[in-house]
């Protein structure tokens, strides 16, 4: 390849491998400005370095491929020579010979043997000649390294840079950032029993590490951005402390001092996944299952919509937790991070302002933090949450439609003491909207249902039969005797945690259950 093809190819990050060398070139930039760096910006820093270093090259193998050939230059025999005009070409002067004049002026001839064992005969000391202008620099080949770096390039390669430091034990990680561990300050044990007395103060957190490092002191002429990487990098693997911000963000809380909910699953949340036939369901109903938003339903069944304002029916286990489904749709509203499984937000009740906490937890997918706000506004399993996207950063407000009617006709599950359910249609207050097809209305306490879900930890009940005892008990409220599909996953899940997939795989399969058209359906006798 001609070296002015190699100066303007474009260097293929899909096949690029970290070097050994990339790896000391990044260490020593991280050393030199003291900052961690996240893996996006170390990338944008790596791909300069690589153009700037193919440029140095290209321009060195140019300046040893010889003597420019240019027709008004003398050139004597054994001489190199390179010709811009032919990609930066070079060969040896095999001989000089004087030429008949040309316009009136004497001129030579060289004659070139390239090292492909051609030759060609060229003018030489030719004082009017169109290429005796010297070649330009290629177009923005000067400025390469100072170009700015394509977004594509750089998420190609910061990847290769994230797992090439992973492999190093040079390199430490923490809250998206990356730094060489020869510079990191000690922490010591004394120090961090300090954090944690200071996030003691605050009830568990959250504290930035800006505001723990006021209190911590650690040496003083330190880089402030390296002791905050440092303190951050001690309280990370120290089990006392989690790191709860959202991305972009560094936040500290005591683990202790988490709400049970964010540090356990519930129990009404936990699901024992349940053998189905996915190939059973038909169109239908697996468009149901994505309407139904279930954070348990296999990715490809939710949707994959972003959106700053979502209206979503509460089923019994979130009702019961105070929590949301955190699927595709809804993690749209909610602040993520690239690690922290946990991450602290703000609830913001729309109607009057009052805020409170609430929590992502990424691995189970769930949002906890409402089961006081649902009991203020009188809301029940099928009760219509709207939840959007908050004015700053990390705050989420949630809302609930006041229902106009001051009673009426709902679904009403009757529990009694062994925790078993009948239903009836009867008259109530009911004070928010909701979806008539999931409204299970629960008057009374809730010591006896609860009581049975316990039981169900030791003596597992069967799904199957509590779904046909749904559909028995459900249909007695119809004149038709039949139930839609819906009504049965909500009914369901008022004795135990099972996603839509489960339940319409039974349905379609079973031949106690009889389908009468439009998701209905009704027991066969």
């Amino acid at each position: 390849m001609s070296l002015a093809q190699q100066s303007s190819q474009q260097i293929d990050w899909d096949t690029f491998s970290i070097e050994p060398e990339d790896l000391e070139f990044l260490s020593s930039y991280l050393l030199e400005l003291e900052t961690p760096l996240g893996s996006e910006e170390l990338s944008k820093q790596l791909i300069t370095h690589r153009l700037k270093s193919r440029q140095e090259a290209v321009q060195t193998q140019r300046a040893e491929a010889g003597k420019v050939y240019l027709p008004k230059e003398r050139f004597a025999q054994g001489e190199r020579v390179a010709f811009p005009n032919l990609n930066w070409k070079s060969g040896r002067v095999a001989s000089v010979r004087p030429a008949a004049t040309l316009n009136g002026n004497p001129f030579e001839v060289i004659a070139i043997e390239f090292e492909d064992g051609s030759s060609k005969e060229y003018a030489a000391r030719l004082s009017e000649h169109t290429l005796n202008t010297p070649p330009q620099q290629e177009s923005g080949s000067k400025d390469l390294a100072a170009a700015p770096v394509a977004k594509e390039d750089v998420r190609k390669l910061a990847p290769k840079v994230v797992a090439a430091f992973r492999e190093s034990p040079d390199f430490v990680y923490i809250a998206g950032r990356w730094f060489p561990k020869a510079l990191i300050v000690d922490v010591t044990a004394g120090q961090l029993n300090v954090a944690e007395a200071a996030l003691d103060v605050v009830e568990g957190g959250p504290l930035p590490t800006n505001q723990l490092l006021g209190e911590v002191e650690l040496p003083r002429g330190v880089n402030p951005k390296l002791a905050e990487f440092s303190l951050d990098l001690a309280l990370q693997e120290d089990p006392r402390f989690d790191e709860v911000g959202p991305s972009g963000e560094v936040a500290w809380f005591l683990q202790r001092l988490e709400p049970e909910a964010v540090r356990e699953t519930p129990l009404y949340l936990r699901y024992e996944a349940i053998e189905h036939d996915r190939a059973a369901i038909t169109e239908d109903m697996l468009d149901l299952e994505s309407r139904l938003d279930d954070e348990l339903s296999p990715i490809e069944a939710q949707e994959d919509i972003e959106t700053k304002d979502i209206q979503s029916p509460l089923i019994f286990p979130h009702w019961r937790v105070g929590s949301l489904p955190l699927t595709r749709k809804m993690s749209s509203l909610f602040p993520s991070a690239l690690e922290s499984p946990r991450v602290r937000f703000e609830f913001v009740d729309a109607q009057n302002g009052q805020r409170f906490p609430g929590w992502v937890v990424r691995p189970q997918r769930y949002v906890v933090g409402l089961r006081d706000w649902y009991l203020r506004h009188g809301l029940m399993p099928g009760s219509l949450v709207r939840a959007r996207r908050g004015e700053k950063p990390g705050e989420v407000i949630v809302a609930a439609e006041a229902h106009r009617a001051s009673k009426e006709w709902v679904r009403t599950a009757l529990v009694g003491a062994d925790g078993g359910v009948v239903y009836a249609m009867l008259k109530q207050s009911v004070e928010t909207s909701f979806d008539e097809r999931m409204m299970i209305f629960l008057p009374g306490e809730l010591q006896a249902l609860d009581n049975a879900w316990q039981r169900r930890t030791t003596k597992p009940a069967g799904f199957e039969s509590v779904l046909e005892n749904a559909l028995s008990d459900l249909a007695k409220l119809s004149s038709q005797n039949h139930v839609h599909a819906t009504e049965l996953y909500s009914a369901v899940n008022l004795q135990m945690r099972v996603p839509p997939g489960p339940v319409l795989a039974v349905l379609a399969t079973r031949p106690q259950f009889q389908h009468v058209g439009h998701l209905h359906f009704r027991l066969v006798e």
